[in-house]
């Protein structure tokens, strides 16, 4: 199977909701499209810095999400791997050649977005980040519902509860808190790898509360990690490299 890039992503995401995908962008992935062709709803949880190498190697911690999804696909970040330039390739479908985010920095977006298609058609949207991350802040200036916290505490606390009420057509969740700890402390240590298996719980909550809350209505969601990780000189975590480690990362799709 042809190896896909993040930037498919949102023009998976806008012909599963039966939305024209604009020519200028990345197309949407095949497999994504045989899994799910259509859909009422989704909802995309984008935890940071998720390398399929983890998937690879701590194949445990990942059998629920995997089991609770319907795809698991090996996928291609962008360069420079780095936050804000993998997010906006994400929800753009561009490279970063195209959408002007080409190293560590955090401004608007002046190229159109998914946000920006969805909102046209009249989708509800709404982004649920911490303060201050790359997704709280690139994608602002939409015409859509912002939702940004100090603490990833309420970020999911808020997320689940919008879930239950099933207001929004589309809802992107953002949790930092594993790349925060690798960076601090290695990718493998005992305090990122607990966040990590928290992330794969707050995946396994939301399908959890999709398909209690989604009504009749066909939901897609996904799990969608922007960029992977590498160890440094010193035991910590880091990432921004052209190199397998950093540069591919675990996807999982799944529809109610």
């Amino acid at each position: 199977m042809e190896e896909r890039c993040i930037s498919s992503v949102c023009g998976s995401v806008l012909k599963i909701l039966g939305l024209e995908v604009p020519d200028n962008i990345d197309r949407p992935n095949d497999a994504i499209l045989e899994m799910c062709p259509r859909a009422d709803k989704v909802v995309i949880y984008n935890p940071d810095a998720v390398a399929f190498w983890l998937y690879e190697k701590y194949r445990n911690f990942f059998e629920k999400a995997e089991s609770n999804s319907c795809l698991a696909l090996k996928t291609l970040s962008v360069m420079p791997s780095v936050t804000p330039v993998c997010f906006a390739s994400m929800y753009t479908g561009l490279t970063p050649d195209e959408h002007g985010i080409k190293k560590y920095e955090k401004p608007v977006l002046k190229v159109d977005t998914i946000f920006d298609y969805l909102s046209k058609e009249g989708k509800k949207v709404a982004i649920v980040s911490t303060a201050g991350d790359s997704i709280s802040k690139i994608f602002l200036e939409r015409n859509i519902d912002y939702f940004i916290f100090p603490t990833k505490r309420k970020v999911n606390k808020t997320a689940f509860k919008l879930i239950a009420q099933g207001q929004y057509d589309v809802i992107v969740i953002y949790n930092g808190d594993y790349d925060a700890a690798m960076h601090a402390f290695g990718p493998e240590r005992s305090i990122p790898l607990m966040h990590l298996k928290q992330n794969l719980k707050t995946y396994n909550d939301i399908i959890g509360l999709i398909k209690k809350s989604s009504e009749g209505k066909k939901v897609f969601y996904g799990f969608c990690p922007d960029h992977g990780c590498h160890r440094i000189d010193g035991g910590r975590g880091a990432h921004g490299l052209d190199m397998y480690e950093d540069m591919h990362v675990i996807h999982f799709y799944g529809v109610t």
